[in-house]
């Protein structure tokens, strides 16, 4: 299969208005298209920057229509967009990703069995739907984390359980949503990969990205020569495409995995889109994540993107906003005086705990200077030192 080219002048349309969104748009229209934005906040951070902006929810006939009409095709900025909205849009124009593809990422039990499928190794789990299933859980599973099967991100919806009781009492509390069970295992790092595939099936990559979570939410992404070893990072990148190649995926993928004491991988997940641990693209790149999108989305071609700078990402939460129990601006004059900041700022109209406002990226000639700057930064912001 192969995309005729839509040349720059055309629309390009987007479902979901949030800042990957935004950061698609202005991508967009930096390369000369015209972009409309479909969701129902008139606040989004991607409507409000957009050509058009089309306020309706996801699965409304007349949005989606309204979407079809103006656009000459269509991507999507998060993973729950709901796939029969997708698979209803791609009757009338290019999708990409797919329907299919981003329902199975929506579906735990369903990206593990794709990762199965596809050779790549993820941690033992069991699927959690009935009583029955709950009762038959190996014990060799605990302790371990339990996950609802869909709608969940940033760490929303997971429990750690270390006893039968714990899981039990744990599905109870969410309130007996099918799950996934997955067994806790020794983690000595988490990484990931962004691929993007075309319609002809070529893929590239960003280099493999070193990640910090804390509290369920990406906090640092580091990337430079050396963050991982070598070998490592070809595992990370031949299975990210196995599970691109797999879904005959067209778009923007992300696949995020753990290292374990032993040096093993093994899956975690996959996101249908760009992804927070791929904003350091965006500033360390020639071709970041966000271009990568709208090329494989207008079948423009796919080259390889080449690093130029060491980066760091930090990820900026509305915590930095309300410290000490107050509304505060970040001190940005005294960040942006280090040497090779660059601030994104995603246009949130409030701060809230662990809302994504921004993200600040540090390149660097090395490693060193890379991460000494944005350490200082981090001091700076009162975010905590990595």
């Amino acid at each position: 299969m192969t995309f005729a080219v839509i040349e720059p002048g055309a629309t390009l349309g987007v479902m979901g208005g949030g800042q990957l969104g935004r950061m698609f748009v202005h991508a967009a229209q930096r390369m000369g298209y015209f972009t409309a934005v479909l969701d129902p906040d008139p606040d989004s951070p991607a409507g409000r920057v957009s050509h058009h902006h089309i306020r309706s929810g996801y699965v409304d006939p007349q949005g989606l229509a309204r979407l079809a009409d103006c656009s000459e095709a269509v991507t999507t900025e998060f993973e729950n967009v709901p796939a029969p909205a997708l698979a209803a849009l791609a009757l009338r124009r290019r999708v990409a990703p797919g329907a299919e593809a981003v329902a199975i990422a929506q579906d735990r039990s369903s990206e593990k069995e794709h990762f199965v499928r596809c050779g790549v190794a993820c941690a033992p789990y069991a699927v959690i739907e009935t009583p029955q299933q709950l009762a038959a859980i190996d014990a060799g599973l605990l302790p371990g984390i339990l996950k609802t099967s869909r709608l969940g991100y940033d760490g929303k919806g997971q429990q750690r359980v270390q006893t039968r009781d714990d899981l039990a009492s744990a599905w109870e509390g969410l309130k007996r949503a099918p799950c996934v069970l997955e067994k806790m295992l020794p983690l000595a790092a988490e990484c990931s990969v962004v691929v993007a595939r075309g319609a002809d099936g070529r893929m590239v990559h960003l280099p493999p990205q070193l990640n910090l979570h804390r509290a369920g939410i990406l906090a640092v992404t580091e990337v430079f020569e050396g963050n991982i070893s070598a070998d490592l990072a070809c595992r990370a990148v031949a299975a990210t495409e196995s599970i691109a190649q797999g879904l005959r995926y067209v778009g923007v993928l992300c696949v995020e995995f753990f290292v374990l004491g032993d040096g093993s991988l093994v899956v975690n997940e996959m996101a249908p889109r760009p992804h927070n641990s791929g904003h350091w693209s965006m500033d360390g790149c020639d071709v970041s994540q966000f271009e990568l999108q709208v090329r494989t989305l207008t079948g423009l071609p796919l080259t390889a993107p080449r690093q130029h700078s060491a980066a760091v990402m930090l990820n900026l939460l509305g915590d930095l906003w309300l410290q000490d129990g107050a509304q505060r601006t970040p001190p940005w004059e005294a960040v942006l005086q280090l040497p090779g900041t660059h601030l994104h700022l995603y246009g949130k109209a409030s701060a809230k705990p662990g809302r994504k406002m921004g993200h600040l990226n540090v390149t660097a000639q090395t490693s060193q200077q890379a991460r000494a700057t944005a350490l200082a930064a981090a001091a700076l912001l009162g975010i905590e030192p990595f």
